[in-house]
């Protein structure tokens, strides 16, 4: 392997590892385009998930409450599959390059509402209804675009949950559609033996990122932690427009 691209690989895990122990969510956006520019869009997509996955399990293993978030949560992750299996589908019919620059539109717009609205909540009447509604859109874009984050993200941050279980609660969310799109990429011929060795090699960086990150976490409140995520947020759009714009 070229050993700059192997830099530039370990360091975008590393970096997209910190943000993800930090906020919760952004591992594959962040690191995306690091990966691009070392390896190309098709050879990038399989070697995020060993690393995404890894991310995904540590910090679920630092928040806690897997079986509270689990038990409440468990209609919209049952309704991400379906989605997610349609969007995978819809992923031949449309350019996916456009869908994600549509998708960064929306996320930047999203987290100027949330941090001009700060107070939208979400009736807890209204919880369990929007939930499968939530899982099917999230599996749909998620599907199409690779993004992970809408709208579960605003859904989960309209319950106003703690860091902890907002953290356990996406994560979940996250590490079944990552399992489910190594079916689709393997049925793609993307995922080979060859991938996943050096995606593997990923999980020494990603966890001292993860532990960085969370640390530096712990030290924020709840209010601090939300502009994060906000913050973070608009920065991914903005990285899925750029790519979008400059993707050749």
């Amino acid at each position: 392997m070229d050993p700059l691209a192997l830099a530039i690989a370990l360091t975008a895990y590393f970096y997209a590892a910190f943000v993800k122990g930090l906020t919760g969510l952004g591992f594959s956006t962040s690191c995306i385009a690091w990966l691009v520019l070392a390896f190309g869009l098709h050879e990038a997509l399989p070697l995020l998930i060993i690393p995404s996955v890894a991310s995904n399990l540590m910090v679920m293993v630092e928040a806690g409450h897997f079986r509270e978030s689990a038990r409440r949560f468990w209609p919209l992750y049952l309704s991400l599959l379906p989605g997610l299996l349609l969007g995978l589908w819809l992923l031949g019919h449309i350019n996916p390059q456009s869908g994600a620059a549509i998708l960064g539109v929306v996320l930047i717009g999203y987290s100027l509402f949330a941090l001009a609205q700060p107070d939208v909540v979400l009736p807890p009447r209204l919880e369990r209804p929007l939930g499968p509604l939530t899982g099917i859109l999230t599996g749909l874009v998620n599907g199409m675009t690779g993004s992970q984050v809408m709208p579960v993200l605003p859904y989960l941050m309209a319950l106003r949950l703690d860091p902890a279980r907002f953290v356990q609660a996406i994560n979940i969310a996250f590490t079944l559609s990552s399992l489910v799109m190594v079916l689709g990429l393997s049925r793609l011929g993307l995922m080979t033996w060859h991938a996943a060795a050096i995606s593997a090699i990923g999980i020494v960086p990603v966890y001292f990122g993860v532990r960085l990150g969370a640390k530096t976490r712990r030290r924020l409140s709840p209010d601090q932690f939300r502009l994060a995520v906000l913050a973070l947020l608009a920065v991914l759009g903005a990285i899925l427009i750029a790519l979008r714009l400059f993707q050749p």
